[in-house]
């Protein structure tokens, strides 16, 4: 293995030289900065990483923690039970970041079945995951419901840390998300008041994550505000395709008069809907609406196409790797909210006009402060009595906390 004294014999000059031509610091003449250039060259020279990060007393890598929404069955194993249509948009705005600073990423996966919320005790599984994973980097972006807000803020104690997608309550950490509150309220408003839907079914996401919590609580607000409308059913899914079929078929079995909407707390649920309502000859829209959350993009291609919200998934990730490397140049700076605004995305899934897409902006809602907790529903089912739901709700853009 070539070493940097290799390198500093086969130019003539000292390891310090070397090292400063590696690192572009202090001053070199020119012919000396191309001999060791050329010796580099000539040898293949490898810089050691390991090393250079002890001198620097900095590694380059930060870390992704990404929560794995376990499917409805224990083998189940697969791209969308994973959440990976949401984290691999995360990974392409992290990328864009550190690619520009020759950066790496090191990314791992905890199943949700290991993060459900309760505080675990010190030296629990998935708090010696991250210990041993932040050793490895400078500082770790952590996906929404991984760990509950008591670990995030003794993590955060330790190191840089920001929550892709968390809860916006969250104190102690730096957290982006977009903003769901106004998304999942304008679309309800859509709905409601373009549409005349009174009679609406909740296909909810895990009771963990934030995301869900959020569009619930809106969801909510724009059934106070309503009178008349309500909520006759729920379901919680895991975000998957799976869970939203499973729970409009259970709706389905339940008999009795359809839900005028379909209300899915992602995409991907919602095209699970849109499969059982097709198996079962019941059309969209004429017969129920069905809306989603996010705006990936099978969501265009369904049949009908999937009226939805768009969140700025890539964005997200962009953003919270900057703040992310910001706090690691500067980790005294104080936590940070940063909420991204969202898009009412209008296709015919809703009773739009076929053909028809429009984008429209959504303009930031504060959230008003109530009772209510964001806690979702105690039951996994709700569907046979088919009654109205009674929930609340709790402030959007970039805060100090």
């Amino acid at each position: 293995m070539v070493t940097l004294y290799d390198v500093a014999s086969r130019a003539g000059v000292s390891i310090a030289t070397v090292s400063r031509v590696l690192h572009g610091h202090g001053a070199v003449r020119e012919d000396t900065r191309d001999r060791v250039r050329a010796a580099i060259e000539e040898l293949g020279y490898v810089p050691d990483g390991a090393a250079q990060s002890l001198a620097r007393n900095r590694k380059d890598v930060i870390g992704l923690v990404c929560a794995e929404h376990s499917g409805l069955k224990p083998d189940q194993y697969d791209i969308e039970s994973m959440s990976l249509m949401f984290y691999d948009e995360v990974l392409r705005g992290v990328e864009a970041r550190i690619r520009e600073r020759n950066w790496s990423l090191l990314i791992t996966f905890l199943r949700e079945d290991e993060t459900l919320g309760a505080p675990e005790p010190e030296g629990g599984p998935v708090d010696s995951r991250l210990r041993a994973l932040s050793g490895k980097v400078d500082g770790l972006l952590i996906g929404e419901g991984i760990l509950a807000p008591i670990a995030l803020a003794k993590h955060a104690r330790r190191m840089p840390l920001v929550v892709v997608a968390g809860d916006t309550a969250q104190k102690g950490t730096d957290v982006v998300a977009a903003d769901n509150w106004s998304g999942a309220r304008a679309l309800a408003e859509h709905l409601v008041g373009d549409h005349g839907k009174r009679r609406l079914f909740h296909i909810d996401g895990p009771v963990t994550a934030p995301d869900a919590a959020a569009r619930r609580l809106a969801l909510q607000d724009v059934i106070d505000a309503n009178p008349g409308t309500a909520v006759v059913g729920t379901y919680t899914g895991r975000f998957s395709v799976a869970s939203g079929q499973l729970g409009t078929e259970q709706l389905l079995m339940a008999g009795g008069e359809l839900p005028d909407a379909l209300i899915c707390a992602n995409d991907q649920m919602a095209i699970g809907a849109l499969r059982a309502l097709a198996g079962a000859g019941v059309r969209v829209p004429e017969d129920i609406a069905v809306v989603g959350f996010d705006d990936i993009f099978p969501a265009s291609l369904c049949d009908p196409p999937l009226t939805t919200v768009h969140q700025p998934i890539r964005k997200l990730g962009e953003r919270a790797c900057d703040r992310l490397i910001a706090r690691i140049a500067d980790p005294s700076l104080r936590p940070k909210l940063e909420l991204l605004p969202t898009e009412l995305v209008l296709r015919s899934s809703c009773g739009c006009p076929p053909g028809s897409a429009q984008r429209r902006e959504i303009t930031p809602v504060p959230r008003r402060k109530t009772a209510a907790a964001a806690a979702g529903p105690s039951v996994t089912v709700a569907v046979s009595a088919l009654a109205a739901g009674a929930r609340k709700s709790p402030v959007p853009s970039t805060t100090e906390r």
